[in-house]
């Protein structure tokens, strides 16, 4: 085990526990899963509730797959499309900055999941212990295409927003 594989250790498991806290805040967080539905319904994606059951699945697959370190590529996609998506409904409209609800820290978690993707997991993972050994090029297509991927088909089937208020003149 080198230095390399420590560090990406460090790197899959932080982000998978920050994808299964996300999970976890949306299914036991606040208003629980009916909260993040109808958080999801207002931003656009109905029906909330099937958004908000497939956000947790996505979560955690993702979560567990960085933390196990067990296809990895796919983890990847989940945590790029789940990002995407939170990057186009709920943060772009508020510019960069994460102080002011923009898509500073979304685009970070999708960008770290694709540099993973890119690297691969590391000698300490479960994909390294099976010889399921997809990364360079390859595993960042398949997880920036499949997250992209998913992220277009969502947001061109279930995402309708309310039409913003035209100004109105005094």
């Amino acid at each position: 085990m080198t230095a390399v594989d420590v560090g990406l250790l460090l790197i899959r498991l932080v982000l998978g526990v920050t994808m299964l806290l996300h999970a976890w805040n949306h299914w036991f967080g606040g208003g629980r899963i009916d909260g993040t539905a109808g958080w999801f319904e207002g931003l656009g994606l109905r029906p909330g509730r099937v958004h908000a059951w497939s956000s947790v699945a996505a979560e955690v697959a993702a979560g567990a797959g960085l933390v196990l370190g067990l296809l990895t590529p796919f983890a990847c996609a989940a945590v790029i499309g789940t990002m995407a998506v939170a990057g186009v409904v709920a943060h772009r409209r508020n510019g960069f900055f994460v102080f002011r609800d923009g898509y500073e820290y979304v685009l970070m978690i999708a960008v770290v999941g694709a540099a993973v993707s890119l690297t691969g997991p590391g000698r300490v993972s479960l994909d390294h212990a099976l010889d399921i050994l997809v990364r360079g090029g390859l595993g960042c297509a398949i997880a920036v295409g499949a997250g992209l991927g998913g992220t277009a088909l969502l947001l061109a089937t279930s995402w309708r927003p309310k039409p913003e208020s035209p100004p109105v003149d005094g």
